[in-house]
């Protein structure tokens, strides 16, 4: 079976999901898709159970945070269709008031482990996951690590000025 082309792949999602999927780019040749939450479930049982593209691995599954943008948290799915050889990348962006998205753990077992540590670090939470709770960090932890709400450095820290470096 020859490789799946990108043109091809592209095409085949347009017929089936028309303007519910958008194409985003395709960097380093990675086709990148945009959906919303409330389709992200049939688009991925679309890619998995498609006899024609059979993208049967889920290769991970991770967050964003842009704090500048309107819908600031990115939920992130990488697929790769292993007798095809070729991988797609899907996000779903969510608002800052409503970070709920379903689970993928009924079409991938392993998305149990995976989606437990998105929201150990980025407090995404899977709607229908089995078991979401830490995973990683301390249970009682009340922040989320990967959330760009706090400055990367301490404003009044003194150790790093200049002229300690001869500057």
């Amino acid at each position: 079976m020859g490789k799946l082309t990108n043109e091809e792949l592209l095409n085949k999602v347009n017929e089936k999901f028309h303007d519910k999927v958008t194409t985003i780019g395709e960097p380093f040749g990675l086709l990148t898709f945009e959906t919303s939450k409330n389709e992200i479930i049939e688009v991925l049982a679309w890619f998995k159970d498609e006899p024609e593209l059979q993208f049967i691995f889920l290769t991970d599954i991770t967050a964003i945070h842009y704090p500048e943008l309107e819908k600031p948290f990115g939920v992130i799915y990488h697929l790769h269709s292993l007798v095809h050889n070729v991988r797609v990348r899907i996000k779903v962006f969510l608002e800052a008031h409503d970070v709920h998205i379903p689970s993928a753990t009924a079409l991938w077992n392993g998305a149990n482990w995976m989606e437990r540590e998105t929201y150990d670090f980025f407090g995404i939470i899977f709607d229908g996951h089995p078991d979401l709770r830490r995973i990683l960090n301390v249970d009682d932890m009340e922040a989320f690590p990967m959330r760009k709400e706090h400055p990367l450095e301490d404003p009044n820290r003194v150790d790093k000025k200049d002229y300690f470096f001869g500057r």
